[in-house]
């Protein structure tokens, strides 16, 4: 039976970037015959958009690729998450120090910036796009296939984590 790897990226309110990393990755999985090794979720360094669906705008951007649209509401990271997942990985600086900062030190070796597995990009962090238009959804959807390919990459190379 082949090893679980559990995956959690994380953005601030888990409405735009972190839930478009996770179903990208989910599907980029499924169709690198991975979907039942590799797993992903996603979550949020704040609490004020909890319970939210995701962005609009993150579906269309999804959508208009042929990705499915399935994370249902947002959530806060919890302590239980760190050990919980094997790779936690931040879109930007400041959700990797709000992390550490709540990280049992045991298990910060798991938190990792997501385009850590892009480096070819030549950008360490995620934008928000938030309070921008739909060419910004567009540019984080690049982002995220670049670094979630990447990622499998190196999962399926064996390296360690």
């Amino acid at each position: 039976m082949t090893p679980i790897t559990n995956i959690l990226m994380v953005c601030t309110a888990n409405i735009c970037r972190s839930p478009m990393a996770q179903m990208v990755g989910a599907h980029l999985a499924q169709k690198a015959g991975m979907a039942k090794s590799v797993k992903f979720d996603s979550a949020g360094t704040q609490a004020g958009r909890m319970r939210e669906p995701a962005d609009p705008r993150t579906r269309s951007a999804l959508e208009k690729r042929d990705y499915p649209t399935f994370k249902t509401r947002s959530r806060q990271i919890t302590t239980d998450d760190f050990m919980k997942f094997d790779l936690i990985l931040a879109m930007d600086h400041s959700h990797l120090s709000s992390m550490r900062d709540m990280c049992p030190q045991e298990h910060a070796h798991k938190i990792r910036l997501f385009l850590d597995f892009a480096p070819a990009l030549g950008i360490n962090e995620v934008p928000d796009p938030y309070f921008g238009g739909p060419q910004g959804f567009e540019n984080i959807l690049d982002l995220c296939e670049a670094a979630t390919t990447g990622l499998l990459a190196h999962i399926r190379s064996g390296a360690a984590l």
